[in-house]
């Protein structure tokens, strides 16, 4: 079964419901970010989301092929940033691995090697089928409803993306 995230934390380590972000910043990478961190801290929902990706995605990666093992929080999260800032997978690998607040969302500290080659990156986000990220919308919009009362839910929660629905919980 592939790992969520790792449990234990490394010196240096921030945890992902601590992350401080810029409330000045008008770049999409925060607000995405944002909306990341309220699904980390809601237990709920990402228990149900990361029971789909057991479902969907555990029995489809091979574990013969060589390629280094990514857990599915930072599939997640890179699978998020494709998808939301529509970008190609030279752009993801220059931010996954260069980008500070990025890493720290992935669980990397400021001094660790850890750095994801170009094909993994390939290999591990494409798992995140149009389907999959479609049925992972439906938890975030219904997890989202909670938060908007009920006559602007309508207005503010019907997009289809569900890399919006995350943008959407980081506002």
């Amino acid at each position: 079964m592939p790992i969520v995230q790792p449990l234990q934390m490394f010196i240096g380590e921030v945890d992902i419901s601590k992350i401080k972000f810029d409330p000045k910043s008008r770049d999409d990478i925060p607000k995405i970010l944002k909306g990341l961190q309220f699904i980390y801290m809601q237990m709920e929902l990402r228990e149900a989301i990361f029971d789909l990706f057991h479902r969907q995605i555990s029995p489809k990666v091979k574990k013969t092929n060589g390629r280094p093992d990514m857990d599915l929080w930072t599939i997640f999260v890179c699978g998020v940033i494709r998808i939301d800032l529509k970008i190609d997978y030279d752009y993801l690998h220059e931010l996954v691995n260069d980008h500070s607040t990025v890493r720290a969302m992935l669980g990397h500290v400021a001094f660790d090697d850890v750095h994801y080659p170009l094909q993994t990156l390939k290999d591990n986000v494409s798992l995140l089928t149009p389907e999959l990220l479609d049925e992972v919308n439906q938890l975030i919009v219904k997890s989202g409803h909670a938060l908007v009362p009920d006559g602007q839910r309508s207005k503010k929660i019907r997009r289809t993306s569900p890399a919006w629905a995350v943008r959407f919980l980081g506002r």
